[in-house]
């Protein structure tokens, strides 16, 4: 009954994307396709809770390719991304009711904006490669054209390209893992690659292609390029979808096929998984810290938190290929968790992006500054994502990073003395980017919000709207009941925990009320509400002493100015020196980072002038070089159109004596 349920939601969604086109001259059509998105993805998400601890429900159509069809299923896996999903779908429906008002071509955005949540959602309930297959490629056309929808901008047209490209190769490599394990016989359903044998060799090929496929759909380094691009250019409830929700689908299917459908794992698997999570952990943070364009950073904190997700699922696989199901459950169960709590907390973000950015025109935090007197309550809601996302207590950020760090805790308990070295590097280089993290969030909202206005625009900006205010809030609320109660998070959690590793975390019962122990109450355990009491008087109590002791001794007079007779808000310290410690330390490993001072002679009045330019390393080293030989083949190959007709018999007789000496050499 809830799987045909969420089919008929994903089809009502593909319906408002139709009536968006159709109805596309009625002045009110934004609010109305978003009212009903809404209102389709908040079932979906009902129906998805409910779900969770249900039996899999199986539907088939007599559509598609004559002998695959079209199947369906509604596990608790997919049960539990599904209400991600569409919890997200949710917010940014009611966001977008506020801040689409403002869109100057809604009929480029509206129906793509449906068909992009009904796409993911099909993506999770598909049972069969080629529903699958479908239903992500429309998943990866729909973003596509949202990030072209501002296409006057020749940026947002790179980016969108960039995308396409990626999103193609990905797709490929999918494409590729799912022939490997559908084999000669083709069997394309998943029941059918779940109940066969497969080789070492396949199960390892195919796991290096679910590693491209969706880890270039996640933003796993180096496969990261196209987020800092693509996530500014499309309109910000889009960017928060495919930050906080589209990548979720990715981590979805990378967990379907690694988990459900390969067999039983070696330990090996999880060598590239530890290491490119931790890779994507460290330099996503890296570049978060000196970058200043506001929806830049989040794209790079998402490519951050990707790393984390997969460090988790890589520690998964690790303790389950050696029969130690408690700890693997425990990491799994830190995996999900922290999928969840990105998907509230960068959701959030995002929207407070697209509200800073509606009031200013602005997404540059260096012209940015005061925005705390302008729009209050948007600081306060962005203050709240900056402590989740920066992994602090009572927030939830802080527990699903707990729970990764305690899984790390209990790897010498592997007997591999490779994967103990490597996990301990690995804990230390997430040590490093929850440090760098919390610093980087400090800088952007200091400089964003805090101190005084660098520009008029920020002088200028007023209070976002109240549709976008109360996606806001609703965010937050979720991100302070995930800190404060992560037991029943958890008990959401264990069935989908149990249907993959087949174990699950202890239980609460027998503990302290709301506590939970990741493995035994004796070896660590965390009650958030008893922690977000102590914060909460401790504060109060240091606030009260403070201005018992110290109020009355304080005078408030000019801020010191450095010398200068006008202390102009130029003055202030910017972004750029916030961040000049961590780019200095790290310009020639990690970025390609350059500062140019041009500073006049004595006697010229010539304002001095600094320049920054920072360039993603991997885009440099990797990809472009790639870009420069498909672009010199192509252009070598160009010559063919022009050949006379003796050159194209010359060609074929040449092809065909390659080949025929090839199959020569073979037998």
């Amino acid at each position: 009954m809830q799987l045909l349920v969420l089919l008929t939601s994903t089809l009502g969604l593909f319906a408002t994307g139709a009536y968006a086109v159709v109805a596309r001259a009625r002045t009110d059509i934004g609010a109305r396709v978003y009212r009903i998105s809404a209102a389709l993805c908040f079932v979906s998400f009902l129906t998805a809770v409910s779900a969770l601890t249900a039996e899999p429900q199986l539907a088939s159509a007599p559509l598609g390719l004559p002998w695959i069809g079209m199947h369906f299923r509604l596990d608790s896996l997919s049960a539990f991304f599904v209400a991600i999903i569409d919890l997200g779908g949710v917010a940014a429906s009611v966001y977008a009711i506020g801040y689409g008002a403002h869109e100057k071509e809604p009929a480029r955005v509206l129906p793509f904006f449906c068909a992009f949540l009904a796409a993911m959602n099909a993506v999770l309930l598909a049972d069969d490669a080629f529903v699958f297959l479908v239903a992500w490629e429309l998943m990866s056309l729909t973003s596509w054209a949202l990030v072209l929808a501002h296409h006057e901008a020749e940026e947002n047209r790179s980016a969108s390209f960039i995308y396409l490209v990626m999103a193609s190769f990905g797709t490929l490599a999918l494409l590729m893992a799912f022939g490997l394990l559908a084999g000669s016989v083709g069997g394309y359903e998943f029941s059918t690659i779940r109940t066969a044998t497969h080789a070492p060799w396949i199960a390892g090929v195919a796991l290096a292609l679910m590693i491209l496929g969706a880890g270039s759909k996640a933003g796993l380094a180096p496969l990261h390029v196209w987020l800092p691009l693509a996530h500014p250019a499309a309109p910000s409830h889009v960017s928060a979808l495919m930050s906080g929700v589209m990548t979720k689908v990715a981590i979805y299917g990378f967990i379907r096929v690694v988990f459900d459908l390969l067999g039983p794992p070696a330990y090996w698997w999880s060598i590239p998984l530890l290491v490119l999570g931790a890779a994507s952990a460290v330099l996503g943070v890296l570049y978060l810290t000196v970058e200043s364009d506001l929806k830049k950073l989040l794209a790079y904190s998402t490519i951050e938190n990707i790393g984390i997700v997969f460090v988790a699922l890589g520690l998964a696989l690790a303790f389950k290929s050696q029969g130690v199901p408690l700890v693997a459950a425990l990491a799994f169960t830190a995996a999900l968790y922290h999928a969840l709590n990105h998907s509230l907390f960068k959701s959030l973000l995002f929207f407070v992006a697209g509200a800073v950015q509606g009031a200013t025109g602005e997404r540059n935090i260096e012209r940015l500054g005061g925005l705390i007197h302008k729009m209050p309550r948007t600081a306060f809601v962005a203050l709240g994502g900056v402590i989740a996302i920066s992994a602090l207590p009572p927030l939830n950020g802080f527990v699903s990073e707990w729970l990764v760090f305690q899984s790390i805790l209990l790897s010498p308990s592997l007997p591999q003395w490779s994967l103990k070295l490597i996990i301990a590097a690995v804990g230390g280089a997430l040590a490093l980017s929850a440090a760098l993290c919390a610093g980087g969030f400090v800088r952007a909202y200091g400089v964003a919000f805090l101190g005084r206005p660098r520009s008029e625009p920020a002088t200028a900006a007023t209070e976002a709207d109240d549709w976008s205010l109360g996606a806001m809030a609703g965010l937050l609320l979720a991100c302070l009941l995930a800190g404060l109660l992560p037991s029943l998070v958890i008990s959401v959690i264990s069935p989908t925990v149990m249907s993959v590793i087949g174990a699950q975390m202890p239980t609460p019962g027998g503990m302290p009320f709301l506590s939970i122990a990741p493995i035994a109450e004796s070896r660590s355990s965390y009650n958030g509400v008893v922690l977000f009491i102590f914060i909460v008087f401790s504060a109060l109590l240091a606030a009260r002493v403070v201005h018992r002791f110290g109020s009355h001794a304080s005078k408030r007079g000019p801020a010191w100015d450095c010398g200068y007779p006008d202390p102009a808000p130029s003055t202030q310290y910017t972004a750029s020196s916030f961040s000049q410690p961590i780019r200095r330390v790290f310009a020639n490993a990690v970025f390609l980072a350059r500062d140019f001072v041009d500073m006049p002679a004595p006697g010229d009045t010539r304002p001095a002038r600094f320049t920054l330019n920072i360039t993603d390393r991997v885009m440099e080293n990797i990809y472009r070089p790639i870009s420069g030989g498909v672009t010199f083949c192509s252009t070598q190959l160009d010559r063919f159109h022009s050949l006379p007709i003796q050159g194209y018999l010359m060609l074929v007789f040449v092809a065909l004596i390659v080949l025929l000496s090839g199959i020569a050499i073979w037998q």
